[in-house]
């Protein structure tokens, strides 16, 4: 009986071979690697996070491969060339003030008849300068329009296909940009074809004073109209 109770009271264990299996020691360890697995698995899961957190920042940083800047700026340079190459009478306050002073506002009725035809011609020659001057700022407007075209298509594409914010965003500066040189040509038409409206419309209340004037002495010469007399 005494055999038999410490037979019962052993913990219960096997050996294969000369190794003793311990049935809770391997039970402890295989939760104890299994545990270990997890942490290692949490710790590649996060790593992958951190990676794809990377690569997403490298997308919002990358820049916008296309640039139209400066061919735009170059388009609105264009456009002031030619406001600037306006003839006989520019785009500046005090020329515009001198001239009208000199042809328009004041016209020497009083002047020969040979200085009144100068004047007049002087006005006329202002507003054919004028329209020619519109005719080719016109003329530049229309011939940015198919550079427009083109790159707002694109700038349109690049944006629809940008891989993060910062392409996104400067595609979106850019079409700003193009919008920006489509009102500077509207102002330079629209600047131009007053400028020669308004010369042409000076021109004509000029050339009425001018013309009553010029009437007054036509009449002051010729010879009266007598009733009765000899045929």
């Amino acid at each position: 009986m005494a055999s038999t109770s410490a037979l019962v009271s052993s913990p219960a264990h096997a050996q294969f071979g000369g190794i003793v299996y311990d049935p809770s020691n391997y039970a402890q360890n295989v939760l104890t690697a299994a545990r270990t697995l997890e942490q290692i698995n949490n710790q590649i899961r996060m790593l992958q996070n951190q990676a794809d957190s990377l690569i997403n920042e490298a997308r919002n940083l990358e820049s916008l491969p296309l640039t139209l800047v400066q061919p735009l700026q170059d388009q609105i340079q264009q456009t002031q060339r030619l406001l600037n190459e306006a003839q006989r009478i520019a785009y500046d306050v005090r020329t515009i003030e001198g001239a009208f002073d000199l042809h328009y506002k004041n016209v020497p009725l009083g002047a020969s008849q040979q200085a009144m035809v100068d004047g007049a011609e002087a006005r006329w020659q202002n507003s054919v300068a004028a329209f020619e001057d519109a005719l080719k700022v016109q003329a530049g407007t229309v011939a940015n329009i198919d550079g427009s075209r083109e790159a707002l298509g694109s700038l349109v594409s690049a944006s629809q296909s940008a891989t993060g914010a910062l392409q996104a965003a400067q595609a979106g500066n850019q079409l700003l940009a193009l919008q920006a040189r489509q009102l500077a040509d509207l102002t330079a038409t629209l600047a131009a074809t007053g400028r020669a409206q308004a010369l042409d419309a000076a021109e004509r209340a000029a050339a009425k004073a001018q013309a009553r004037e010029q009437l007054r002495r036509f009449l002051a010469i010729r010879p009266r109209y007598l009733p009765g007399g000899s045929d």
